[in-house]
């Protein structure tokens, strides 16, 4: 691999190698894909370096069992785990996924030292402290997708009531990734006005249930999977904001040491990204009622923190 960046993709699903995807036509970078399935994440590699003469891309792909091809990676975002099935909570996944992160993290970080982690797998907050802990980086490398996809949903279905662009709709999303997310309507635009001068305080409850239930809503009907398409779109934008350093806010989980009057856990909060990782956690003021939501988001993530003993 030569002197593009270098973006590693650890697990080969739907979700990993979506991002893949997604990274090698935009030329982000040169990808490895790594699976513990043999031969998955070779043929999946395979097959996206054969699309790239159609999508004009001259990005690299290789596939991997191991992690000897992962050395001196730029980013890493991790989507190894379980998927939810229907009945499926989030944090049913919790021990079976903490176990499969914490392996995949002491395989990176010794070889990629210099590294930043995007974590994808679920349930989500919780899987981005242990990748720290374990990790030992600097948290502002270390920093969980769940935000810009809960953002993604809400502006989709804000822009579908209105009939408007979704270009010209902006969602602020606060909060634990899950049924505790916090949307912050008044602080959601459309080509700059609130959401709340557009949509009656009933039609909003309703999006942002729809939203808070996004993800289930899509494992009901695919019944065998979760949602792909959407949360790879998300993990490419950050990858995208770090690597051309773009200094972006985007709403992520990061790492808390006071923020939002919350100490040592990492919430869904907006970021600034750029080359160095999570480069300022912006704060607004929060209302009295929307800090008590936040506050109830971030004690469901500390309670699952806190099974995982970290």
């Amino acid at each position: 691999m030569g002197a593009r960046p270098k973006i590693t993709v650890v697990g080969a699903g739907n979700v990993g190698a979506t991002a893949a995807q997604y990274a090698v036509e935009r030329e982000l970078g040169d990808v490895v894909l790594v699976d513990v399935i043999e031969g998955i994440p070779q043929g999946k590699a395979l097959d996206l370096l054969q699309a790239g003469p159609v999508h004009r891309y001259d990005a690299l792909l290789t596939g991997s069992n191991g992690y000897e091809e992962t050395a001196d990676s730029d980013i890493v975002v991790i989507t190894a785990g379980l998927a939810r099935k229907p009945g499926m909570t989030r944090d049913d996944l919790l021990f079976k996924n903490a176990e499969i992160v914490g392996g995949v993290v002491e395989q990176v970080v010794p070889r990629s030292p210099s590294a930043i982690l995007i974590l994808v797998t679920n349930p989500l907050d919780a899987m981005v402290q242990l990748a720290w802990k374990r990790s030992g980086f600097p948290s502002e490398r270390v920093i969980g997708m769940a935000g810009v996809l809960d953002s993604a949903r809400f502006r989709t279905f804000i822009a579908r009531e209105l009939n408007v662009s979704v270009e010209n709709v902006t969602a602020f999303v606060l909060g634990g990734h899950g049924d505790t997310m916090v949307p912050l309507p008044r602080f959601s635009t459309v080509a700059g006005i609130p959401i709340t001068e557009l949509l009656t305080p009933e039609r909003i409850q309703a999006l942002v249930t729809r939203t808070a239930n996004g993800g289930a809503e899509i494992v009901n009907f695919l019944k065998s999977g979760s949602a792909y398409y959407a949360p790879a779109a998300a993990a490419v934008e950050m990858v995208e904001a770090i690597l051309k350093d773009k200094k972006k806010i985007l709403p992520c989980a990061a790492y808390l040491d006071g923020q939002y009057r919350t100490r040592g856990l990492y919430v869904g909060v907006p970021v600034k990204l750029g080359r160095q990782g999570v480069e300022q956690i912006v704060e607004i003021t929060l209302t009295a009622e929307e800090q008590a939501a936040f506050d109830k988001s971030a004690a469901a993530v500390r309670e699952l923190v806190d099974k995982l003993k970290l």
